[in-house]
């Protein structure tokens, strides 16, 4: 990494050769002259010019061969703020390049009236180093003389912004001639009650997936069909598009694939000072005799609350399914048992067909093995102690966060969260003891998370998942928000034991016209299947008649990106890859899938417009968010390889909104 920099001048001057009359954008737009000519330092040493190219998460994606850095010369603990030349603006849109840290107070890139000084626009980073390209509509200010200014107030973690590319002209088109999606905070107006309008703006917000239309969320939780409808809860910071202090966002369903918004449920406390991040965590609902009743971790930040119990368990009732009233005797559970040093939450209830009593799983780690805790109740008030239900060997993570207990199919099946992978594990169950006899990934793809059993009305094992994990990159966070949920799925045992999943039938009525099918017949060049950035993909390949020796499905695809669906036909390994599907977390992987019985291997794919998820037909599914550049990245086609693939049939619907109730 090598740094270039030049304070070219102080104070409150323009530098000496702005023009501020019809210049076609600010000096020095792309940095590279090296330095920062062009730009004024008006405060601090924050700010330098880099032509590093990447960091310890990956590339910077910068333009050209440098950027504006916030952090390399002095570190997050430095401020500052740097001033373009000013310029007239004569276009009606406006782009660049931004990361660093999301803090829109004191973090910004600002684009200021010269005439009074006043902000226009502003936007911050994303707590993500990969720069990502937001587009302004400027066309209210078209005419006027404007300039940028880059801001840097903060310390500590993520007290940086980097900055590149500022595109008055061609501001919307890459250099490669495709067009850039267009992200930002300011497309994304506050709402009280956004509608389905609201949601359909930012063109990286899954259409038929839950999503918070501003702030943060990770676990679902509570999910329970209730008085006949689907209950959601996720938790839930509103205050911005990262973790914070935990609350639970509600929605509720029809049918488990329509949502409707309603207000949150739970709420933490008033903080006690401004780093109080106590709140309320994951947990599960189950209908009391008629009574909706949330049972979750009540989490207390020792840091502002020196003494207390870090996590602890409470309730909440709600006979409307709306207001809920937490009970006045929480906690219910005050400490843990002996052996959770290494955590104590997220309670899923259940009702032991056994003994007739409420049994509580809760997650927890000893030693540096995950374990499951178990404790019984009559009223879910009074809870005894009954031991440790389950424990891991350390291959499965040291903590296990967000079990879940429940029968399918004549079996036992205990879910666990660790290391960003869910775990199911399928036993035998005595009322106090769990004993596994096999365990599989849930979903075999980088981003199923924290995902939540309930069984509905009609019997079915329903799952529901958080569709992201705490590795990955956020860049929705410059649009203001971050997050989603998976489509709701029905849980069945495979032919080998293990647990699989499919969509629920209903998301057939997510579609929103006829599909678009290829007929049978061989394949032996690229072929396109579908267009759409919201879509239900089916797709079967005989691979017994296939002489290739494998193919590739591209999803969400254009000449620039893509992500890849690719199946070996001699090992039968169904890979999905994601490294260049455009921003966000890349890699593989991968699961084996064999053809059925008569050769056939059956696929189906749920495109949305930021996420994937893959299934076939032995209940096999792999899922991933991906964040597309560029607008016609909306391509799905088959490309064989080293021969023909002979294709039975493939249909795409298109896909509607989740949100209409």
């Amino acid at each position: 990494m090598t740094l270039s920099v030049a304070l070219t001048c102080v104070g409150g001057q323009l530098p000496a050769h702005a023009d501020p009359a019809g210049s076609a954008g600010p000096d020095n737009a792309d940095f590279e002259t090296g330095d920062l000519s062009g730009w004024q330092v008006v405060a601090g040493d924050a700010f330098s010019v880099t032509d590093a190219t990447t960091y310890w998460g990956g590339a910077f994606n910068k333009h050209g061969t440098r950027f504006l850095s916030g952090f390399v010369s002095k570190g997050d603990d430095a401020t500052g703020e740097v001033r373009s030349s000013t310029f007239r603006l004569d276009s009606a849109t406006m782009s660049f390049l931004v990361s660093g840290g999301w803090n829109p107070d004191r973090l910004y890139v600002a684009l200021v009236r010269a005439s009074d000084g006043e902000v226009l626009a502003k936007q911050s980073g994303m707590d993500d180093e990969a720069l990502v390209r937001v587009t302004w509509d400027t066309s209210a200010w078209r005419g006027q003389d404007v300039y940028l200014r880059i801001v840097d107030n903060a310390t500590g973690g993520w007290g940086h912004i980097n900055a590149d590319d500022f595109r008055v002209t061609d501001a919307t088109k890459a250099d490669n001639g495709l067009t850039f999606n267009r992200l930002s905070q300011q497309g994304q107006p506050a709402k009280a009650a956004p509608g389905a309008a609201d949601y359909a703006t930012d063109p990286l917000r899954p259409q038929f997936h839950y999503t918070p239309y501003q702030g943060w969320i990770n676990d679902p939780n509570g999910l329970i069909q209730w008085n006949g409808r689907h209950q959601l809860f996720s938790q839930f910071y509103p205050d911005a598009p990262k973790w914070g202090p935990m609350h639970w966002a509600h929605a509720d369903s029809s049918d488990g694939v329509h949502w409707r918004n309603l207000p949150v449920a739970l709420a933490p406390p008033a903080p006690a000072s401004a780093t109080d991040a106590s709140g309320i965590f994951s947990g599960s609902a189950v209908d009391d005799h008629g009574t909706l009743t949330a049972v979750y971790t009540i989490s207390t930040d020792t840091g502002a609350h020196p003494g207390a119990t870090p996590e602890t368990v409470g309730i909440a009732t709600s006979r409307d399914g709306v207001t809920f009233t937490p009970y006045t005797g929480n906690p219910v559970i005050a400490a843990p048992p002996d052996g959770s040093e290494a955590g104590f939450r997220d309670p899923y209830v259940f009702r032991d067909p056994s003994d007739g009593l409420w049994k509580l799983v809760i997650g927890s780690g000893h030693g540096g093995h995950g374990r499951a805790q178990l404790y019984s109740s009559k009223d879910l008030r009074a809870w005894t102690y009954v031991g440790v239900l389950a424990e891991g060997d350390g291959t499965t993570g040291a903590m296990w966060e967000c079990p879940n207990l429940f029968q399918l199919g004549g079996k036992w099946v205990l879910l666990v969260s660790a290391d960003n992978t869910d775990y199911a594990y399928v036993g035998t169950f005595d009322g106090k003891r769990f004993t596994p006899e096999k365990v599989s990934r849930l979903d075999a793809g980088p981003d199923l998370y924290a995902a939540q059993h309930y069984r509905d009305a009609g019997g079915r094992d329903l799952l529901i998942g958080w569709m992201d994990n705490w590795n990955a990159k956020e860049p929705t966070r410059v649009d203001g928000w971050a997050g989603a949920q998976t489509i709701t799925r029905q849980l069945f045992l495979k032919p080998d034991g293990t647990v699989g999943s499919r969509p629920i039938a209903q998301a057939d009525r997510l579609h929103t016209g006829a599909p678009r099918t290829t007929p049978a017949g061989q394949v032996t060049a690229p072929k396109e299947l579908a267009r759409g950035d919201a879509l239900d993909l089916r797709a079967t390949v005989d691979v017994g008649r296939s002489k290739a020796s494998g193919f590739t499905l591209k999803l969400r695809s254009s000449a620039a990106e893509g992500a890849e669906l690719r199946y070996d036909l001699a090992t039968h390994v169904l890979t999905l890859d994601t490294t260049n599907a455009g921003y966000g977390s890349g890699g593989t992987w991968s699961a084996t899938v064999l053809p059925d019985q008569a050769g056939r291997l059956d696929l189906r794919v749920l495109v949305d417009r930021s996420s994937l998820e893959v299934f076939t037909a032995d209940g096999t599914a792999l899922t991933a968010r991906v964040y597309p550049r560029y607008q016609e990245s909306d391509q799905v086609t088959l490309v064989p390889s080293g021969g023909a693939v002979q294709l039975t049939q493939a249909r795409a619907w298109p896909m509607g909104s989740t949100w209409n109730g």
